[in-house]
């Protein structure tokens, strides 16, 4: 049963623990419990750990980066919809990887572009503007130094800046020669081989499975590969929920151990 404190935004952990995946969103959706919503996140924290640990050696501390995971996790566990029929994890996973991405984007833009270059990089556009339509052709630099009263490197140095801060289409065509005009930018960006992650996503569930003994490799299947809850597997196994309960937090224990080794 749940805590008495329910309505004051706790919940019993081990209540959480001993629902199944659905009854506890359903019940989630319900009630919009704070303290529900904790214990489903103390419960899928391991999601979190997982995934930002693939992000680390990129510039960001692994502690920035559990706290976006941890922010995913919790956008997962508010947007999820148990009616659709899929299990939470395999909602939560790309949610959470996409809100880690986004965070890179956003920090890749964070370049800040002297306000000196900017106001020359626009005056650089009006000109060579007003110089096309003079020449009836695309100015060059040193004609833009001398519209301008700046040094040719001054132009050139703006022109550099204007790209860090002005986004250019992926669709726009890539003009390098003649042989390349049928090019995108898009076409020029390598994209990741999924295969390789597919192969190192199982070398890792291999190793770890093969440290489970016959009891953990049994939970491990009837949990996240059949859907059971942990009364039906603690009622195969004549044990206590209680001690399945225990088996699967040391199961994950493993995973994450064996995550950080390598």
């Amino acid at each position: 049963m749940i805590s008495k404190n329910y309505e004051e935004g706790t919940v019993d952990t081990d209540f959480v623990g001993d629902m199944d995946e659905k009854e506890l969103f359903e019940l989630y959706i319900e009630s919009k419990n704070p303290g529900l919503r904790n214990a489903i996140f103390e419960k899928y924290i391991y999601l979190a750990e997982i995934l930002a640990k693939k992000y680390i050696n990129r510039g960001v501390e692994y502690q920035d980066l559990f706290q976006i995971a941890s922010i995913g996790l919790i956008n997962a566990i508010e947007r999820f919809d148990i009616s659709r029929g899929y299990k939470f994890s395999s909602f939560a996973t790309p949610t959470i990887i996409g809100e880690i991405k986004k965070y890179f984007r956003d920090k890749e833009w964070m370049i800040r572009v002297p306000r000196r270059l900017q106001k020359l990089s626009k005056r650089i556009q009006s000109a060579k503007e007003a110089l096309a339509q003079e020449y009836n052709r695309n100015p060059r630099v040193p004609e833009l130094a001398e519209y301008l009263n700046v040094t040719e490197e001054e132009v050139l140095e703006a022109m550099e800046a204007g790209g860090v801060y002005s986004l250019q289409s992926l669709d726009e065509p890539y003009n390098n020669s003649d042989e390349n005009r049928d090019l995108s930018l898009s076409d020029l960006i390598g994209a990741n081989d999924l295969n390789l992650q597919k192969i190192e996503n199982r070398d890792y569930i291999e190793r770890c499975i093969s440290k489970l003994d016959e009891k953990e490799l049994k939970i491990l299947k009837d949990r996240y590969f059949k859907g059971r809850t942990q009364s039906q597997i603690a009622k195969d196994l004549k044990v206590s929920q209680m001690t399945v309960s225990r088996i699967e937090k040391k199961i994950l224990e493993k995973f994450r151990r064996e995550l950080a080794i390598n």
